[in-house]
Parts: structure tokens; sequence; C-alpha cells
């Protein structure tokens, strides 16, 4: 049997594809218990987070349990295995204890050298562990990655390469001011009592926040969590526990929102947003864009707010076949980059594109935008969009009839995978939204800490280890069947001399019985040591089938012994998980 993982992260999807694969607990429970009554597969262990998805398992044969994890994963997350398959990373024995081991060290993180990923690879293996899917192979796999990641931060600075996804997410929020400083006195709303919430709002109440107010479905987990938070001593934060429908009253009062739930909707619409920031009125010290329940339009779809156009032009083209507004000092021509063109079919940037070409050029000597060269970014985006149907929507497109956006004054961070807060509030003026789709864009270009090389070597010497550990283990059953051959055949010749020399005292008969044992296991000794050496070693895995074919053991027998030796092994890992 061999280690096989295959998943989806945030370094091989984009967020949306992760945001539609995500997989809520039954989900979860339900793609373990179909891994491993699947043939290929006889352990099954599933690690899901925020940013990745990734399913491990014990397999006998490699590209039937690729084709087979990767046809689970699609069934149970939703997606088509033809959508799914291009954004799916496959890693095999030396290469996915690897992984796993970097995955644990915080080196695979959307901000390098995050803790959390710890919890929730212990949590992933209590899972497997509780639903019997976690055999020697899995329970040895994830409890040296937990040891692993624990002695790379222990060792080394990679703490400081990077922090959780809760502190970045905030630091994003502060937008270059103190996170202390930007957080002081303000009121927090956090959606969610989970791992994650609980992080965040812990995080929120050490860095000076005035309230908490924690909302969620359970309210007894709600609860717990704000009793926890005002008896912490270490700050004075006021928390409060509400039901998740005074969600919108406590919209209006918050001034930072924290949302990470397991819901698989929206928990917070643009909508719901746009109602709840006019709702301040004068204490925020702004007027809204919108007015309750008011969507922003598309861009390119006609008139901006107040009456202009998207680039605060009076009217439209009218040649335009889009209907966009002509740039400034341009005659017959009419385009406004890729965010007024976004969610277009194919069909018609192409349309556009012709007709931009065909265009006339403008006279005199005023600076325009070059025809041509918007012809041609036109064309690749025709050209991107017939490959996936239309071109991506931006998050943040160019800002609209050059209004100034008013500082924000309501601060939202989501860090739930789907997202919990629509994407549309981006494009609401005061409000600043962080979601993991922003975290992956800041965190691209960080700087790697010296300690991630550290980090490294701990990793590459840790899989070494434990690839010869593995390897050493599996003759050890042959080992183990070798020797117990051995004492049999010593048993029954000492009775044979029992037989045949009956007046022999009981003081004669152990010393021969221990003399013919010295002789086999000095015989043993030398070859079963030098065998586990070369097992351990890369292909060292046919010396065990040697042995057993030298020495004519019966395959059950060495079966029985690996059953009774995963039976002890399990029962030790659930006893200390």
């Amino acid at each position: 049997m061999s280690l096989l993982v295959v998943g989806l992260s945030h370094r091989s999807a984009p967020v949306s594809v992760l945001e539609r694969a995500a997989l809520h607990a039954d989900a979860q429970v339900k793609l373990v218990q179909d891994t491993v009554a699947a043939e290929p597969a006889t352990e099954a262990a599933v690690l899901a987070t925020c940013n990745r998805i990734e399913l491990y398992a014990d397999v006998d044969k490699f590209h039937a349990g690729v084709a087979e994890l990767s046809t689970l994963l699609a069934q149970h997350s939703g997606v088509g295995l033809d959508e799914l398959t291009p954004y799916l990373y496959v890693h095999y024995e030396d290469r996915a204890v690897h992984h796993l081991f970097s995955v644990a060290c915080g080196l695979d993180s959307m901000v390098v050298g995050e803790g959390q990923i710890l919890g929730q690879i212990k949590d992933s293996l209590a899972r497997a562990q509780d639903l019997h899917t976690a055999g020697r192979l899995l329970n040895d796999l994830f409890q040296q990655a937990l040891r692993v990641g624990k002695r790379a931060h222990t060792e080394t600075g990679i703490d400081r390469a990077g922090q959780s996804l809760v502190t970045f997410g905030l630091e994003q929020l502060a937008s270059g001011t103190a996170v202390q400083d930007w957080a002081l006195g303000k009121k927090a709303l956090v959606i969610g009592a989970g791992s994650m919430s609980s992080l965040a709002a812990a995080t929120l109440a050490r860095v000076g926040v005035a309230e908490i107010v924690i909302a969620n479905r359970t309210a007894e987990r709600a609860e717990r969590l704000a009793e926890i938070l005002n008896d912490g001593g270490d700050s004075d934060v006021v928390a409060r526990a509400v039901p998740m429908e005074s969600v919108p009253d406590e919209l209006t009062r918050a001034d930072v929102v924290v949302s990470c739930t397991g819901a698989t909707g929206l928990v917070l619409t643009a909508e719901a947003v746009a109602s709840a920031v006019p709702g301040a009125g004068a204490e925020r010290g702004w007027v809204a864009q919108l007015g309750a329940g008011e969507v922003p339009p598309r861009f390119g779809s006609g008139a901006a707010p107040g009456g202009t156009s998207a680039r605060g032009l009076a009217e439209p083209d009218e040649n335009c076949p889009l209907d966009l507004a002509p740039v400034q000092a341009t005659a017959g021509f009419s385009v406004l980059g890729e965010a007024a063109v976004a969610g277009m079919a194919a069909s018609e940037l192409e349309q556009h594109a012709a007709w931009v070409d065909n265009a006339p050029r403008p006279q005199g000597s005023v600076a325009v935008v070059d025809p041509v060269q918007e012809a041609d970014a036109i064309a690749a985006l025709a050209a991107t969009a017939a490959v996936i149907g239309r071109v991506p929507e931006r998050r943040r497109p160019e800002p609209v009839a050059e209004i100034p956006r008013p500082t924000p004054s309501l601060f939202l961070l989501d860090l739930a995978m789907p997202r919990d807060i629509d994407a549309a509030v981006h494009r609401l003026g005061g409000v600043r939204l962080v979601d993991i789709e922003s975290l992956a864009e800041a965190s691209a270009d960080a700087p790697m800490a010296a300690d991630v090389d550290q980090v490294r070597r701990i990793v590459a010497d840790e899989v070494a280890a434990f690839g010869a550990a593995l390897r050493a283990a599996h003759i050890t059953p042959t080992v183990v069947a070798l020797r117990t051959m051995a004492a049999d055949v010593v048993a029954n010749e000492i009775a044979r001399l029992d037989g045949r020399l009956p007046g022999l005292d009981d003081k004669q008969r152990g010393e021969i019985t221990q003399t013919v044992r010295r002789v086999v296991d000095k015989l043993l000794h030398a070859p079963t040591v030098r065998v586990k050496q070369l097992a351990a070693e890369p292909g060292g895995a046919g010396y065990a089938d040697a042995l057993r074919t030298l020495f004519d053991l019966d395959p059950e027998t060495v079966a029985a012994v690996s059953r009774a030796e995963d039976s002890t092994t399990d029962e030790k890992d659930r006893g200390s998980s």
C-alpha cells in the first residue's frame, strides 16, 4: 500500500473554485467513508480548511487511486470533474509526506508560518480516528506531521515570517496603521463561534477593541465564547452573545465585522450592508452613495450614480454596441477598460473590437487613448472570454464617476470559505472588505523570512526519516514471522528431544533449550538487522519479499502479525488523541 494525496488549494485554484468546492462537516464525513469503501483505498482522511481541500488515502494502485479520489472529490464538492481536474494536484509516497509536513509547518499557507493549520490537522486526524478510517499509515503520518510542525515553530523563527489569517486580515483592514491604534475603542461584531471566529475574537480583544458581540446559530457556543472573553483578564473588552437574527441591528452599531461560519450561502448580502451603513447616519460622518437595498449598476450598463456615465460623462456613445460612454476628447470611440466589460460575452467583445477598429480617429493634438491598443486589449479579453464563457468580474473595478470614495467607517473581514459576505460589498462607499481573495493577493509578494529555509531543511530531514521508518516498518511483520517460525522449530525439536531422552532433569533440559535458542538467535541476528537497514533505504521494499521467499514464510502469518500491530497502534493513537 502507498500514500496518495489529491487536493486543491489557494496555490492551484482561484478562490471562486475553492469557494464552490468547499465541504461542510457532513460532506467531509461522507467523503472519507466513501473513500475507504472504494476499491483502491484502505485508509482515508480529509484536510479541509478555508483555503485547501485535500484527500489523503492509502491505496494499492496509483492510477486507479488518482482516478477514484478525483471522482470522489468532484462528487462531494458538487464541482464537475472536468472543471475540477485542472486545479487538482497529486502527490504520491515521499512527495505526499513532504507536502503534508510542509503544510503542517505553515510553508504552504496563504500567510507563511501561520500556526492554526496544526489544529486543523489534529481535527482531521481525530475525525478519521472516530470514523475508523485512519489505520497505521495515516495515524503515523498525521501524528508525525503535528510533531514536525511543532518542531518548526519551536526551533525556528517561522512565526516571524507570517501570522494567522486573522492578524494578517486585520493588518490589511488597518491599511498601514498599527493594528492596535486602528482597533482602539472600536465596536466589533464576530459572526460565528468556531475555531477561526474564536481566534478572531481573542485577537480583537488583544488589540484593544472596546466591545465584541458574538453572533452564532448555536446560542450556547456564542455565550460560552463571550464568557471566556469577559473572564480573560488580559483586556478590558466587554463581550456579549446575540442570536443570528440580531445581526442586522448589530451591524448598524459595529465598526468592525469578522465573519467565519460554515454556511453554504451568504451571511451578509450587499443590500444588508448598504442598509446598515446609512443607519448610523451622522455618527459615521458620511452619506452613503447607495440607498437601502440598492445595488450598484454594472459598469458599462448605463448611467452611474448622480446621473452621469461611468466616467462622469453625460451621455453614452450612441454608436457604441455596448452602450459605453466615450472616452473624453475622442470621437466615435468608447471603451472603459476591463471593469467596463466584466461579464460580457465573447461575441459582444469581438463586436466592440470591430467597432473600435473602424472608428474615426480624434482630431487635434489632445492626448487620447490609442484605439488600436484598446482594440488589441479587447480582442485579448474576448479570447479569454471564449475559453471560460465570460470575462471574470473584478471585485474592485475602476472608481465610478471620479467621485472619491468616503473614508471607510465600516470594516469587514470575511474568513469563510465559501464566502460569508457578498463580494459586491467591495463597491460600496464607506465600506472596506477584506476576504480570502484579498488576502491571497496581498500575501503573494510578502517577503520570506530567512527562517523559512531552516524550516525547509527540517521538513526534508523529517521526510527522509519518516520514509526510512516506514520502509523499515514494512519489513517488521516479516522479521517477526521469521523469528516466530524459528521459535516454533526450537520448541518442536526440544519436544522431540524429551521423547528421545526422557531421563533429562529440568536443569539439563533448560541448558539445552537455552543453547539451541542462542544458536538460532545468533544465526538470525545479522540477516534480520541487515535486512531492516536495507529495507529502510529507497527501493528497499523488495527485501521483505525476498525474506519471505527464502524462508518459505506463510503469507497469512505475516499478514496476521501486521493486523495485530495495526490494531495495537490504533488503540494507542485513539487513547492519546
